[in-house]
């Protein structure tokens, strides 16, 4: 599979991965769903170590985890520790702000992983694929700021706060991918596999403390959607590590096509959440397209 298409693909998963997400954190405790979600996908993992372990040449390539040396163990950790603060700043944010205008502004990730990647990868997209992530960039932020019209006022708004240090957070680990899975060699089911238990064991305590009542917190209710957006998350990281791992991949465009999950989380929230809908938004949800399209087309 064409790098670019699997990242598209990925997209789509990612997509359903807000809207479940969206649908576990809404007046819900946040960290036993972070927690529960990742138990969910760390267990899958272990359940194909173990058939891996006990009898070996059963699974495919594709899902094979290979054996590591402890400093490669530290690598995966640390992208874990990096994944868990991103989640920690988005989730609690999703849960405050409607769907339709927090994807866009995760979205934005690729603004810091294109400057890193032409920074620290020295890679050169054409002017086309230039141009294509301007555009889509751009209509990102003309989504945002359609936020206005819902009395979401950016510059003091806390949980547009969160949502901004999340989205650091964010452009930081797509950096960090293309590191360890084009630079180091990690193969994606690896980098995944270990990625899940990692993160479940970092929240392990934060739900700990959520359980003896540590702090002031919500109540916490079992939702479908929580094993339903791990599962869309699994999905759409193995194939977006995959596509990560061919040679020619530049992570700028792949960031960028991924982004296409603000479409299937856009329209989701206008449909199944019943959000706002304005022109504006559906004017910069076409500029999204346009700028995927002329990603693709570089």
């Amino acid at each position: 599979m064409h790098w670019m298409v699997a990242s598209i693909i990925s997209a789509l998963f990612l997509g359903f991965y807000e809207l479940f997400t969206k649908h576990a954190v809404r007046e819900n405790a946040v960290l036993p769903v972070l927690f529960f979600s990742n138990l969910f996908a760390a267990t899958i993992w272990l359940i194909l170590l173990a058939l891996q372990y006990f009898q070996p040449g059963t699974l495919p390539s594709a899902l094979h985890v290979e054996s590591l040396t402890l400093f490669q163990h530290a690598q995966l950790a640390f992208k874990s520790f990096i994944v868990a603060c991103a989640w920690m700043c988005t989730y609690f944010a999703v849960k405050h702000l409607p769907v339709s205008i927090a994807s866009p502004i995760r979205a934005t990730s690729p603004v810091l992983t294109l400057a890193g990647a032409l920074i620290v990868l020295a890679e050169r997209p054409t002017f086309i694929e230039l141009l294509g992530i301007a555009t889509t960039i751009i209509s990102f932020v003309g989504l945002s700021v359609a936020g206005r019209n819902e009395g979401i006022h950016f510059h003091r708004d806390r949980w547009i706060i969160w949502l901004v240090l999340g989205t650091i957070f964010n452009g930081c680990s797509a950096l960090y991918d293309k590191f360890l899975l084009g630079r180091f060699g990690f193969a994606a089911s690896t980098v995944q596999a270990w990625f899940a238990i990692y993160l479940t064991l970092i929240f392990l305590p934060l739900v700990v403390g959520w359980k003896l009542r540590w702090w002031t917190r919500n109540e916490f209710y079992w939702r479908w959607s929580i094993p339903l957006l791990a599962l869309a998350l699994l999905i759409a990281d193995f194939i977006y590590f995959d596509a990560l791992r061919n040679p020619s991949a530049l992570v700028s465009v792949v960031a960028s096509l991924r982004r296409g999950s603000t479409l299937v989380a856009f329209f989701g929230g206008l449909w199944f959440f019943k959000e706002h809908e304005s022109a504006q938004k559906t004017l910069a949800v076409l500029g999204v397209l346009l700028g995927i399209v002329l990603t693709v087309l570089g």
